[in-house]
């Protein structure tokens, strides 16, 4: 299991960590099936009434898909296989509230769950930063994810910057990434402070000001992730040289924004 799981019966809320500090809380395959299946979980368990989703240890929040993990892909330009795309909770239909907490990095893929988390608590020494353009992929869900958060060019800077540069904890704050800034090693309490708070609140109550708040930008998403599996499709450079990219940019640096 890459997942552990905490439940606080009495406070109606759970803890939700990915366990894979190692790997930088990487999500392989058996990460992404534990994900999608505790979200679904959660839809029927009426004593989870919010969730606190975090990375263990300081060194990150989660940096995306283990590129390890191989992922079979048909050949057609129109479609694509993206073992992330049911991670998140919105994506297994839960409308319970979720507040992501992070420290160290968060990048990539870690866009799927903080895009899809009602707010996001972060550690300030948390950094955030989307590496697909430097390897020649394109950002796609990702950048979808953050527009529904940041200004424009905030999003559009963090996607084609690539490694070059990382957003501050302060930065994601001021542009509206993260809702509360912590010191180091105090995002979980904090976010488990706030769940605590929604949690004691009426479920029906919470729950539909969620489904009211997703539904204000829904249309424009729904459309928007439509059109990225043929982004991806075709904007991405073959695994091949997607690989030597990423091993040619090995120690390079990167500037704090």
């Amino acid at each position: 299991m890459s997942l552990i799981v905490e439940r606080d019966k009495e406070l109606g809320v759970a803890l939700v960590t990915l366990d894979r500090p190692e790997k930088h809380n990487a999500i392989d395959l058996e990460t992404a099936d534990e994900l999608s299946a505790v979200w679904r979980d959660f839809r029927f368990d009426e004593t989870v009434r919010a969730v606190v989703l975090t990375g263990a240890g300081s060194k990150a929040f989660c940096t995306g898909i283990d590129r390890a993990a191989e992922v079979p892909q048909p050949s057609s330009p129109y479609s694509i296989d993206d073992p992330l795309i049911a991670i998140g909770p919105k994506a297994n239909d839960l409308w319970k509230p979720v507040i992501a907490a992070v420290e160290g990095m968060a990048c990539g893929g870690a866009f799927y769950l903080l895009g899809e988390s009602e707010f996001v608590v972060a550690s300030r020494e948390a950094t955030f930063f989307d590496p697909h353009t430097t390897y020649g992929m394109v950002s796609a869900y990702e950048t979808i994810y953050l527009a529904q958060r940041m200004p424009f060019g905030e999003v559009a800077r963090m996607a084609l910057m690539g490694t070059a540069e990382r957003t501050s904890a302060r930065r994601a704050y001021e542009t509206g990434l993260v809702s509360e800034l912590t010191d180091p090693g105090e995002a979980v309490d904090a976010a488990l402070r706030a769940a605590t708070v929604v949690a004691s609140y009426p479920a029906e109550a919470v729950q539909g000001t969620v489904r009211a708040a997703w539904a204000a930008g829904e249309g424009a998403r729904a459309r928007a992730l439509g059109l990225a599996p043929h982004l991806i499709a075709l904007g991405n450079l073959p695994p091949a040289r997607q690989s030597e990219r990423f091993a040619g940019r090995g120690g390079s640096g990167y500037r704090l924004r």
